[in-house]
């Protein structure tokens, strides 16, 4: 059995991890290779892929609470729900007030990418309020219009209510009129 079909959401990378010698394990035969007599059997094939439903679930832009595993110098690996681990690079990993996230921190982390076939999800927790500063330029950047339009229109109206005078109403010119 190799490593890649003893689980669908657990990265192993020994066998040890899963079961010891002498273990029994449910298996289902993937390959026969009757030229070089090799079986290839899988494991996690008992069950179904749950990435089929985790696509469901964990779908872009939607919000989940996760733990911070580990961090490195690329980003951390997040624990999310149902045992899957997500993966947020560095740069996503900022707090509102400027600090970065710590190992064992839990935080809400929005998904910004799903893969099923790479079975890989990428989250971000400074998109959480990144967005929220840009609802608010957006609401300051309407209100702000809608008060330059109002400024307009009061503009216009006293304009448009004064008296406007033209050549024939100065009496200078009235009078020079008169004399011709």
């Amino acid at each position: 059995v190799h490593i890649s079909d003893l689980s669908w959401s657990k990265k192993i990378k020994h066998p040890s991890e899963f079961c010891k010698v002498g273990d029994k394990l449910d298996v289902v035969v993937l390959e026969i290779d009757g030229e070089n007599r090799r079986l290839s059997l899988g494991h996690k094939q008992l069950e179904e892929n749950p990435w089929d439903v985790f696509e469901t679930i964990f779908t872009v832009d939607s919000v989940h609470q996760g733990t911070v595993m580990n961090v490195n110098d690329k980003g951390a690996t997040i624990g999310l729900t149902y045992g899957v681990e997500g993966f947020c690079p560095s740069r996503h990993l900022n707090k509102v007030d400027g600090t970065s996230l710590k190992a064992e921190e839990v935080a809400d982390f929005k998904v910004i990418e799903f893969s099923k076939d790479a079975k890989r999800i990428v989250v971000s927790h400074a998109r959480l309020h990144e967005e929220v500063k840009d609802e608010v330029r957006k609401a300051d950047k309407a209100t702000k219009a809608a008060e330059a339009d109002e400024a307009k229109k009061a503009v216009k109206k006293v304009k448009d209510n004064q008296e406007k005078t033209t050549l024939g109403d100065i009496s200078a010119l009235s009078d020079l009129k008169d004399k011709m």
